[in-house]
C-alpha cells in the first residue's frame, strides 16, 4: 500500500494530457487560416484555374464565339507550325524584341543604380524621378506619345534630319519599328533599377577594401566583387524582365495602330494573338497560340534557372 502511494504522481506533477482534449485537434486549428484565405482561393479557381481549363479545351475545338465548340482535335496545332507564316513571323518579332530589350533594359537599370550609389545628396530625388516612368507603365497614353515622337516628323525624327540622318520615321521603318517598342521598354527601367540599388547597398564595404588593397580598380572591382555579389539580384530581374517581355501587348498595339504593321514588323505573339481571338474570331486557335506561349515562357524561364548554378553566387554557399 505505502509503494502504491509512493509512485502515484500528485494532481500538480501529473505530465500535459496528450489527448484531444488537452489541445485543439489540428483540423480545427486550421479552420480560421483556411476562412481567411478563402477569397485568395476561390479567385485562383475562378479566374485563374477554370479560365486556364477552358482555354486548354477550347484549344482543341473550332470556335468562334457565337457558335458551339466544335472540337477538332490537333488541327489548331498543326496549322500554326506548318501553315500560318504570320504565326512564325511573329514568333521571330517576339524574340528579337525579347534580346534586344531586356539586355538594354537591365544594363540601363544596372548603370543608373551604381550612379545612384554613389551619390550623397539629391539620391532620393533622382530615384524617385527614374523610377515614375515605371509607375507610368507601358499605358496606352504613353505608347501613344511615344509613337507621335518617332513618327515621320516627329521630335526624334526631327533631331536626326538636323544632324543629317534622315529616316522618314521610325515607325513608318520595317526595320527599326520594333526598336520603338523597345526603346520604350528601355525608358521604363524604373523598376529593375530600384532592385539593383537595394542589391548594391547590401555589398559589404569590406570586399571593396580589400580589393582595392589588392591593386584591383574600378573595372576590376566592378567584375570580380560587384557582378557576382549582385548576380542573385541580376538573376531575378533577368527572369522578370524575360517573362514580361514575352507579354508585351500595350505599345505594340498602339505603335502599329492594332495591325502590327508596317511589314508585319511589330507583330508581336500577343498582338496576333489577339487579333486571330477578336477580330478574326477563331478563339480555339487564340487558345492553341497562348498555350504555346505558356509553355515556351516555362521553357526559357527553366533554362535561365537551369543556367543560373554557373553563374549565380550566393554569400551563404559553402557555410
Amino acid at each position: 500500500m505505502t509503494s502504491v502511494l509512493r509512485t502515484t504522481p500528485r494532481p500538480a506533477d501529473a505530465a500535459p494530457s496528450s489527448t484531444p482534449e488537452g489541445r485543439r485537434p489540428r483540423r480545427e486549428r486550421q479552420g480560421p487560416a483556411y476562412i481567411f484565405l478563402s477569397p485568395w482561393i476561390l479567385g485562383a479557381v475562378l479566374l485563374t484555374l477554370a479560365p486556364m481549363a477552358v482555354s486548354l479545351y477550347l484549344s482543341f475545338t473550332d470556335y468562334n464565339l457565337f457558335d458551339p465548340p466544335h472540337w477538332v482535335g490537333l488541327r489548331n496545332y498543326t496549322e500554326m507550325f506548318t501553315e500560318d507564316p504570320r504565326y512564325w513571323r511573329s514568333v521571330r518579332t517576339t524574340l528579337l524584341y525579347v534580346v534586344v530589350a531586356v539586355p538594354l533594359k537591365l544594363g540601363f537599370a544596372l548603370a543608373v543604380a551604381l550612379l545612384l550609389k554613389g551619390m550623397r545628396k539629391g539620391k532620393g530625388f533622382y530615384r524617385s524621378a527614374f523610377y515614375a516612368p515605371s509607375l507610368l507603365g507601358a499605358s496606352m497614353s504613353v505608347a501613344l506619345v511615344w509613337r507621335a515622337l518617332y513618327n515621320d516628323g516627329g521630335t526624334v525624327d526631327e533631331i536626326l534630319s538636323g544632324i543629317g540622318i534622315h529616316t522618314g520615321g521610325w515607325v513608318s521603318d520595317p526595320s527599326l519599328a520594333v526598336f520603338v517598342v523597345a526603346l520604350l521598354s528601355v525608358w521604363q527601367f524604373g523598376a529593375p533599377m530600384v532592385i539593383f540599388l537595394a542589391g548594391l547597398q547590401q555589398i559589404p564595404g569590406d570586399l571593396y577594401e580589400a580589393a582595392s588593397i589588392d591593386g584591383a580598380g574600378r573595372t576590376r572591382q566592378f567584375i570580380s566583387v560587384t557582378l557576382p555579389m549582385l548576380s542573385p539580384v541580376l538573376f531575378f530581374n533577368l527572369v522578370l524582365e524575360t517573362i514580361q517581355s514575352f507579354q508585351v501587348f500595350t505599345p505594340a498595339f498602339a505603335i502599329s495602330g492594332g495591325k502590327g504593321g508596317p511589314a508585319d514588323s511589330t507583330n508581336f505573339y500577343t498582338l496576333y494573338l489577339y487579333e486571330r481571338a477578336f477580330s478574326a474570331s477563331h478563339m480555339g486557335y487564340a487558345s492553341a497560340m497562348a498555350w504555346i506561349l505558356l509553355l515556351a515562357i516555362g521553357a526559357v524561364t527553366l533554362v535561365i534557372f537551369r543556367t543560373s548554378r554557373s553563374w549565380v553566387f550566393y554569400a551563404n554557399e559553402g557555410a
